[in-house]
């Protein structure tokens, strides 16, 4: 019987470490996806990148949204989206024009 339970408590510790292996693994190809832009399609540069994200209230977010180097502000909530400006001109780009 000691025998037995030996090796279940062996099989059950190669399977902890087999799935603690795995969930390091997915956890390390998470952050290289997330890292940045995320994964570029096909070698090329991402077009839309959320720049800032503000919870305003418990079903409201304000949600700054960067396509082409142009921003737009979203008021995101449960109900649907509304854009509030488009055409914003990030702080960089005003501090590096002459």
């Amino acid at each position: 019987m000691d025998v037995l339970s030996t090796i279940q408590l062996l099989k059950f510790g190669g399977a902890l470490l087999l799935v603690l292996a795995l969930m390091l693994g997915l956890s390390a190809i998470m952050r290289r996806v997330n890292a940045g832009n995320g994964l570029a399609l096909n070698g090329q540069k991402r077009r839309l990148k959320i720049v800032e994200v503000l919870t305003i209230g418990a079903r409201h977010r304000a949600v700054l949204i960067k396509r082409d180097d142009v921003e737009h502000l979203v008021i995101l909530s449960s109900t649907g989206e509304t854009v509030v400006e488009s055409g914003i001109t990030s702080p960089a780009e005003i501090q590096a024009t002459p």
